[in-house]
């Protein structure tokens, strides 16, 4: 079924409440992260404290992290570079490329690698149609452009029908 592509592998209200160690247990290495709405608020430019603690520890239990971001090189790279954090710009998620890119650079395989992202359209179905374990996380509220609008008008409507269908088990999200 197409829909099951946007049914992400487990749900997380943000990237805090997920266990490096559960992730490692599974064979994890390597985490390809969205950046805007999902690390940090898209009008937000830096790394909050809290948020480089949890790169920190991420890489204390063993695993690399890279970010996936439909955002120009500019925005990405700014937030990336002083934090030491590979990336891949313009991705055009949730299209194949920039995953199989990201996998280059963190030296994994799918298998090896969970996807996570705030949006189920382009981070989730993305993850899921090249066989990651994907990790949604509700959005930070913040600033969204217009193309991440539309998606969350649509986002919602599919939300919405997969958990009428018991597809989405946890509690509601949007």
């Amino acid at each position: 079924m197409l829909l099951q592509r946007f049914i992400p592998s487990l749900h997380l209200h943000t990237i805090f409440d997920i266990d490096f160690q559960k992730l490692r247990a599974r064979g994890v290495r390597g985490i390809i992260t969205n950046l805007d709405n999902t690390l940090i608020e898209q009008d937000s430019l830096h790394a909050t404290e809290r948020l480089m603690k949890w790169i920190q520890t991420l890489r204390q239990a063993g695993l690399k992290v890279v970010i996936v971001s439909n955002n120009r090189k500019v925005r990405v790279s700014e937030f990336a570079r002083p934090l030491g954090i590979p990336f891949v710009y313009e991705a055009r998620k949730p299209w194949g490329h920039p995953f199989e890119r990201a996998l280059r650079l963190l030296h994994t395989s799918s298998q090896e690698t969970v996807v996570i992202g705030d949006q189920l359209l382009t981070d989730i179905y993305g993850g899921n149609k090249f066989g990651f374990f994907t990790v949604w996380v509700d959005p930070l509220h913040g600033k969204e452009g217009w193309p991440t609008r539309i998606n969350r008008f649509f986002e919602r409507i599919l939300y919405r029908y997969l958990k009428n269908k018991g597809y989405m088990p946890w509690d509601e999200h949007l």
